[in-house]
C-alpha cells in the first residue's frame, strides 16, 4: 500500500517526472478529463502519477513511463476526481470505518469527512480517538470532524458521555481532525451558549472549518444570529429557500441523500431554476445504513441522483469533489485531477449512469468493476468499546404501561387526547400531532386505526431502569410486535415501538443481551436480529455480511405491516432533540419548536 506523503515531500520527485528525468510509478492512458476546475472535458489526456500523487496531466505521457511503470488504458473513458462525501457518520452504516471504506471504495469515493458524534454519546473522547486513528489505517482519505454537541441538547437529554471545550481543543491537535462536527445546538449559537461558542472558538483558533446543523425552516433572526456564530456548511435544509438562504449568507448548502433523507431535488432547484452559483453547493449522505452501501451505492448514488434532477453531469461531479475540498481547505490534495494533488481517480465509461469501472487511490488501484482490489485487514475495537448496554433490570411488560391522568380515571373517559409524534417518510423532521387514544382500565393504549402505536426510550448507559413512554404515528405496523434499537440518535439510548407491550419487553431484553444492536419481534417470536456490539452502534463484522442482516430487519417490520421507507432510518432518529417538532427523550417528550419538555396528554 502507498503512503500518502505531504505535497512537499514529493514536490522534486513530480518535477522530475514531468520533465522526463524520471519514470512515473503509473500513468493512465487516452482518458476524457473531467477538469472541474475549468468545467471542461478534455479527450485524448493521459495522467502521470508518482507514488500517491499527480506529476502530469496532458496530451501524452509516454516519455514518463519505464520498464516498472504501471500502465493504465483508459480507452476514452472518463477520469473523474475520486468522490468525496462531505458529511457523514459512519456509525449510521452500523459498520466500523474500515468496513465502511471497505463497502464504498468500489463506488467511487476516495474521500470522507466523517462525524463520528455517535460513539461521543457513548463512550466520549477515547471513542472519537478510536475511529480517528482507525481512520489514519486506511487507503483513502478519511477525514474526522470533532463532535460538537455531546449532548446533543444540554437539559433535554442525558448521554453516555459529554464532551467540551477542552476535548475539542486537544482534538483540534490529532492529525486526521479536520474541523468541528455540526453544531446541532442552533438555539445555544444563537441564544449565547458558553459552551458552544467556546468550541467554535477552539475550532477557530486551529483555522478549522465549523460544521453547521440548522434545523429549523425559520429564516429570520435566530438564522442570522447563528450564522453569525461561525457555522460555515449546513445538510439541514429541505427546502429552496433554505438552500437559497444559506448560500447567499456565505455558507455552503450541502444538499444530502442518504438511505432515508432525500433533499437533492428540492434544493438544487436554487441552481437549476434559480440560477445560483453551483460552486457554493456540496453533495452529501449523512447517513447511510449497509443495505444501501452494498447495494445501491454511496456518493456515485449521490451524483446520479442530482443529475437526474437537472443538474449538468461536470457540475455534479464539482458538487461532490472540488467544491467539498475547498471548502474544507483541502484542495491541495484532492479534489481535482490536478499536477500535486493525490492520485485519486475514477475511470467511468458514462458520465450520467456513472458506472464505477476502475478507482484508483494515492496512486493505486484499489477497486476494478465493482470489486475491491486491495487488502484491508479488520480493524480490532478494545473491550471498552464492548459491553456498553447496562438495563439495570429485566424488562416486564408494565414497564411500558402508559397510565391515564387521574382526572380522566374520576370521569370514566373512554378516550384521551395525547400528543403524538407523527413521523414524515423520507425526512427527518417529525410532525406534533394531536390524536384521541383509547383508555382501558386505567391505562392509554395505541391506536391501530389511527396507526398509533406506543414508543419508548430506555436508559442504557447508567442502568437506571428508566423508561420513557409515547405515542408515535406512521409505522403501519398491524400485528403484535416490537422493534427496538440502540442507535437511537443523538444519545443512543434504547428506541423501542411496537403494539405489543410483551414483545417491546422481550425487544429491550434481547438486545440488553447481546450488546446492542436491532431486533424485531412478532407474536413474541424473533423474527431479525442484527448485533451491533461495539458501543451498541456497529458491527465487527463485514459490510456484506451486516447489509444481509439488515435486509431481513427491514422486511421483519414490513412482515409486521410496516410500509414506511426506510423505516428504521426513521425510527433511530425519534430521539433527536434537535430536529423538530416532537422526540422523546430519557426526560420525557420534547417540543423542539420550543425547546422544553413537554406532558405526554394534552390539558
Amino acid at each position: 500500500m502507498t503512503t500518502r506523503k505531504p505535497w512537499h515531500e514529493l514536490a522534486k520527485d513530480l518535477v522530475d517526472v514531468a520533465m522526463g528525468r524520471k519514470f512515473a510509478t503509473m500513468v493512465i492512458k487516452n482518458g476524457r478529463w473531467l477538469n472541474v476546475h475549468s468545467g471542461e472535458i478534455i479527450p485524448h489526456t493521459d495522467v502521470a502519477i508518482y507514488q500517491s500523487r499527480i506529476a502530469y496531466v496532458g496530451e501524452d505521457a509516454s516519455y514518463t513511463i519505464g520498464d516498472e511503470t504501471e500502465v493504465v488504458e483508459a480507452n476514452g473513458r472518463y477520469l473523474i476526481p475520486g468522490l468525496c462525501d462531505a458529511h457523514m457518520h459512519v456509525e449510521s452504516g452500523m459498520i466500523t470505518v474500515t468496513e465502511f471504506a471497505r463497502a464504498v471504495i468500489p463506488h467511487g469515493t476516495t474521500s470522507m469527512f466523517i462525524d463520528p458524534h455517535e460513539i461521543a454519546n457513548v463512550l466520549g473522547l477515547p471513542g472519537v480517538k478510536l475511529m480517528h486513528d482507525e481512520a489514519q489505517t486506511l487507503p483513502i482519505n478519511i477525514y474526522v470532524q470533532m463532535p460538537s454537541c455531546v449532548p446533543s441538547a444540554p437539559g433535554l437529554e442525558t448521554p453516555g458521555a459529554s464532551i467540551g471545550p477542552a476535548e475539542v481543543a486537544e482534538a483540534m491537535q490529532w492529525p486526521g481532525i479536520i474541523g468541528l462536527g455540526e453544531m446541532m445546538n442552533f438555539p445555544g449559537v444563537f441564544m449565547g451558549d458558553a459552551k458552544m461558542h467556546a468550541e467554535m472558538a477552539e475550532t477557530m483558533k486551529a483555522g478549522k472549518v465549523i460544521g453547521g446543523h440548522y434545523a429549523s425552516p425559520d429564516l429570520g433572526r435566530p438564522f442570522h444570529g447563528y450564522v453569525a456564530g461561525g457555522p460555515a456548511d449546513d445538510h439541514e435544509g429541505t427546502r429552496m429557500e433554505d438552500a437559497i438562504a444559506r448560500v447567499r449568507l456565505g455558507m455552503k448548502a450541502m444538499l444530502r441523500l442518504g438511505s432515508a433523507w432525500y433533499d437533492v431535488a428540492t434544493q438544487v432547484k436554487a441552481i437549476t431554476e434559480r440560477g445560483l452559483d453551483s460552486r457554493n453547493f456540496i453533495l452529501c449522505t449523512d447517513d447511510s445504513h449497509s443495505g444501501t452501501l452494498v447495494h445501491e451505492g454511496h456518493m456515485n448514488r449521490v451524483v446520479h441522483h442530482a443529475i437526474a434532477q437537472g443538474l449538468k453531469p461536470i457540475t455534479a461531479i464539482q458538487m461532490a469533489t472540488l467544491n467539498t475540498a475547498e471548502h474544507f481547505g483541502v484542495e491541495k490534495d484532492i479534489g481535482s485531477i490536478t499536477p500535486g494533488r493525490y492520485a485519486d481517480i475514477v475511470i467511468s465509461s458514462d458520465l450520467v449512469e456513472l458506472p464505477i469501472e476502475l478507482v484508483i487511490a494515492g496512486g493505486e488501484v484499489v477497486a476494478e468493476n465493482g470489486r475491491l482490489a486491495t487488502n484491508l485487514p479488520p480493524y480490532h475495537y478494545p473491550d471498552f468499546a464492548k459491553n456498553t448496554v447496562k438495563l439495570g433490570k429485566q424488562l416486564q411488560s408494565q414497564d411500558f404501561n402508559i397510565p391515564a391522568p387521574q382526572s380522566s380515571i374520576v370521569n370514566q373517559q373512554s378516550s384521551i387526547a395525547a400528543h403524538v409524534i407523527g413521523v414524515v417518510e423520507n425526512q427527518a423532521p417529525t410532525r406534533a400531532l394531536t390524536r384521541m387514544l383509547p383508555v382501558e382500565n386505567g391505562l392509554v393504549t395505541g391506536d391501530p386505526q389511527q396507526d398509533v402505536c406506543q414508543i419508548a426510550l430506555v436508559e442504557r448507559h447508567q442502568a437506571t431502569g428508566g423508561v420513557t413512554n409515547g405515542f408515535v404515528q406512521g409505522f403501519g405496523f398491524n400485528t403484535p410486535c416490537a422493534v427496538a434499537t440502540t442507535v437511537a440518535h443523538d444519545s443512543h439510548h434504547m428506541i423501542v415501538t411496537g403494539t405489543s407491550k410483551r414483545n417491546m419487553a422481550l425487544a429491550a431484553n434481547r438486545l440488553g443481551e447481546v450488546g446492542g444492536g436491532v431486533v424485531v419481534f412478532k407474536d413474541g417470536k424473533e423474527i431479525a436480529l442484527v448485533e451491533l456490539p461495539i458501543a451498541g452502534l456497529m458491527s465487527d463484522e463485514r459490510a456484506e455480511i451486516v447489509a444481509d442482516k439488515a435486509a431481513r430487519m427491514v422486511a421483519a417490520m414490513a412482515e409486521c405491516g410496516c410500509t414506511l421507507h426506510n423505516a428504521y432510518m426513521q425510527l433511530s432518529l425519534l430521539a433527536l432533540v434537535v430536529i423538530p417538532e416532537l422526540r422523546l427523550s430519557d426526560l420525557g417528550l420534547v417540543d423542539v419548536t420550543k425547546f422544553e419538555v413537554v406532558d405526554l396528554f394534552v390539558e
